[in-house]
């Protein structure tokens, strides 16, 4: 099904993976939360600093915000350098092609930000999947969000490595194979 509208149901923060064509001729792979409007009508993102996803969305204008449910996939997006051939990731279970405004920017704990308006050009479902609730997987994904931080001034290093080691216990406790070895991706990454 190809469609100009999302081809998931967005509401509040929902985290994605996002790919955009750099000067190189490769698509970067990075996480991307996107933010829905209550009244649904409008949906934004924000970049953080001078990212490759900022540089490609300004001179591009366009990207592909992609939905995936493996949390390795998901770490290497958030805490590495990650570049493809193709735009839409094999682990995509639906994406969007979208095209990108600027609509505000600021300033917040030291790190400049860019409010990007995401307008659905394309989408499509690959796969349906029935919705699990695993504690483990939400944890990894928490934890990308603590990790990206580490390096911010406005932040506390002690407080995201002490939330940092409360989702690995979780990771360890309630996650699966998927998700441990997504972890230990995770600090493969970054030390903390």
């Amino acid at each position: 099904m190809s469609d100009s509208k999302w081809p998931v149901e967005l509401a509040g923060v929902t985290e994605s993976v996002v790919t955009t064509l750099g000067p190189n001729g490769l698509w970067n792979v990075a996480a991307l939360g996107v933010f829905a409007s209550d009244s649904g009508d409008q949906v934004t993102a924000r970049t953080w600093g001078k990212t490759r996803t900022r540089r490609n969305f300004e001179t591009e204008g366009d990207g592909h915000v992609q939905f995936v449910h493996d949390p390795i996939i998901f770490v290497d997006a958030a805490c590495s350098i990650r570049e493809e051939p193709e735009p839409i990731l094999e682990s995509a279970d639906a994406w969007a092609t979208v095209a990108v405004e600027p609509i505000g920017s600021g300033e917040e704990r030291g790190t400049e930000w860019i409010e990007w308006e995401l307008v659905p050009i394309e989408s499509t479902i690959e796969r349906e999947t029935v919705p699990t609730t695993n504690r483990g997987y939400y944890a990894v994904i928490e934890a990308t969000v603590a990790a990206s931080r580490l390096d911010v001034p406005g932040y506390d290093r002690e407080e995201l490595r002490e939330r940092l080691q409360y989702f690995e216990a979780v990771v360890d406790r309630c996650g699966g194979s998927r998700e441990r070895r997504a972890f230990d991706r995770l600090c493969e990454h970054v030390s903390f």
